[in-house]
């Protein structure tokens, strides 16, 4: 769109919405201006301002303001403009191909839409926003309250509801701006209005301008953050804070899917610190998807042995397995295949996609719950998983598509070692900080909110080390329920004495020699704990008396052949001398 007549001149005033003062080759002269938006950051006394002459003589005002110098950016200031470069836009072949009709300002409902277009079968409706609200390069809409964009919003949902192709396309009045988000200061109404509108199927895009003092076009698409901003303005500092400060860590020094994989399911419930041993140990042994799809169960218990919550084992097999017969033994590449394996949830396969894909997709865990509420001041119930889910869509609508891995893991990493739980985070490490809206309010401690779990339930039980000169009794589990498949010291229900121990050893048709009082134990699982009191009772000639189900292991097959679970570790250790890692 080429403009002419245009000349230079200074701002001076705005006496209301409709005109301005502006002093033109050393004359005052009023003009007329076509934004009635409060355009307050853009018209102050002094600025340098492009006016049009009129072409009608008979017009009482006869300049028109067009653009407006703002530091170093040139911003057009008419807003009866973008429509007209929008449909200029789509003309030249841009947003639609095969264009057959375009026609401007056309009735739904009770609202008049600024274009529709139809292409090949497709019917479309746009409604188009002008922008000339600018803040550190971060652009915004409305500039004041606005109902009739509420309205409009409104018949687009109900336009898309019916079968239209439908858009809400923001022309930014200017060029080179980071991104754009709807103006929840002025008119929160809107914003979440939008929200609803893109949540609904309408499309919401924003593209720069060229602009000159006499010219404006559409220039590039411009990045559309409906959720949250200050999630958009940490990511690059929490990128560049990871690429300087991330640790080193055996699973980032070779970065493949198998092994972020396995790592990411180990590190579920887990430490870091207690991680590494198995993780190598595990890699040594199995070192890719055959290996582990084609491991015997129990060798790959015994390997998992220590990290608890095994069921997360069997499901690494079932996954290889799945990878084998489903994928041709390739690990999956992109995020619905990956999400699709055996135990694998929304945040694993968002770690995998990431980190090692390069695919924009969110890994919360319970570090980037933590860093993400505290950023938000969110107060809601992390154990929702509504709640869950809202964070995956604000922070995938914010991820870099140059960098999501490193995105990812920066999140994870300042949750890991900055933004503590239990305890002062280290604020002043922290290179979010300026945004943090708990930092800001002294708040820090209150998030995330979780919902106090119900208390663990209590079990009390007796563990017998039956064992002679040289092996102990020991059996397995059931397959399904806690510890399904381990292998256990033989044990009951409540708290035996020394008579009922003998009594008990009796019952499996063992003859006890000598019964020893060992130490408590307790073991924390997630929804119960078990208290224990130990007993080692040695018997005579136990294998040929013991109870059928019983196994007889010896020192050396205790540490390497069958899994028991850490449960058991205080026993455990007692038998072989070791204590697990």
């Amino acid at each position: 769109m080429k403009y002419e007549r245009i000349e230079k001149a200074e701002f001076l005033e705005r006496p209301n919405r409709f005109i301005a003062y502006v002093e033109l080759k050393g004359e005052k002269e009023t003009v007329h201006v076509k934004n009635t938006g409060r355009c307050a950051e853009l018209l102050v006394p002094g600025a340098r301002v492009y006016i049009q002459r009129s072409t009608n003589p008979d017009r009482k005002t006869k300049w028109d303001l067009i653009a407006v110098e703002k530091g170093q950016r040139m911003i057009n200031m008419d807003s009866q403009i973008p429509n007209r470069v929008v449909e200029e836009w789509l003309r030249e072949g841009n947003l639609v191909e095969y264009v057959s009709l375009i026609r401007p300002e056309t009735t739904y409902g009770n609202s008049r839409f600024d274009l529709y277009v139809e292409a090949e079968g497709r019917k479309i409706f746009i409604e188009v926003k002008g922008v000339t609200l600018e803040e550190d390069g971060v652009c915004r809409f409305p500039d004041a309250p606005s109902e009739r964009a509420v309205k409009h919003l409104e018949e687009l949902q109900r336009a898309e509801k019916e079968g239209y192709e439908t858009y809400v396309f923001f022309v930014i009045q200017m060029k080179g701006v980071k991104y754009f988000t709807p103006n929840m200061d002025t008119h929160p109404a809107f914003a979440e209005e939008l929200r609803r509108a893109a949540k609904a199927g309408v499309r919401v895009i924003a593209y720069d301008c060229d602009v000159t003092e006499d010219s404006i076009r559409i220039n590039s698409p411009v990045k559309v953050v409906l959720g949250e901003p200050i999630l958009e303005e940490a990511a690059e500092p929490v990128v560049e804070w990871f690429r300087a400060n991330k640790r080193d860590l055996p699973w980032r020094r070779r970065m493949d899917a198998y092994r972020v994989w396995i790592s990411e399911i180990m590190l579920q419930q887990t430490r870091v610190e207690a991680v590494k041993p198995y993780y190598e140990r595990f890699i040594r042994e199995l070192p890719d998807v055959r290996a582990l799809a084609e491991v015997p169960e129990d060798r790959l218990l015994k390997l998992w042995e220590g990290l608890g919550y095994y069921s997360r084992a069997r499901n690494l097999k079932k996954a290889a397995v799945q990878i084998m017969e489903e994928f041709g033994g390739k690990f999956p590449d992109n995020y619905e295949d990956i999400r699709s394996l055996q135990g694998i949830g929304n945040y694993t396969a968002g770690a995998v996609s990431s980190f090692v894909y390069g695919i924009p997709k969110a890994a919360v865990d319970g570090n980037v719950f933590r860093v993400v509420t505290r950023l938000l001041a969110d107060p809601e119930d992390i154990t929702k998983a509504g709640t869950r889910k809202k964070i995956e869509g604000l922070l995938e609508e914010v991820i870099p598509r140059d960098c999501p891995g490193d995105f990812n893991q920066g999140l994870i990493e300042l949750g890991a070692i900055v933004c503590l739980p239990n305890g002062e985070p280290k604020c002043g490490e922290c290179p979010v900080r300026s945004l943090c809206r708990a930092y800001e309010q002294g708040t820090q401690l209150d998030f995330p909110v979780k919902k106090k779990a119900k208390e663990r339930r209590i079990e009390k039980r007796t563990v017998f080390l039956f064992c002679d000169s040289t092996d102990v009794a020991v059996r397995k589990r059931p397959d399904s329920g806690l510890l399904a498949g381990m292998y256990e010291f033989p044990n009951t229900e409540g708290f035996l004495d020394q008579e009922e121990v003998v009594a008990y050893a009796k019952k499996l048709g063992l003859t006890p020699v000598r019964v020893k009082k060992l130490g408590n134990a307790k073991h924390i699982f997630s929804h119960v704990e078990w208290h224990m009191h130990g007993y080692e009772v040695l018997v005579d000639e136990l294998e040929k008396n013991a109870d059928g189900d019983m196994i007889f292991a010896g020192k050396k097959e205790l540490e390497e052949k069958y899994p028991m679970p850490s449960a058991f570790e205080a026993f455990t250790s007692l038998m072989t001398g070791k204590r697990k890692r």
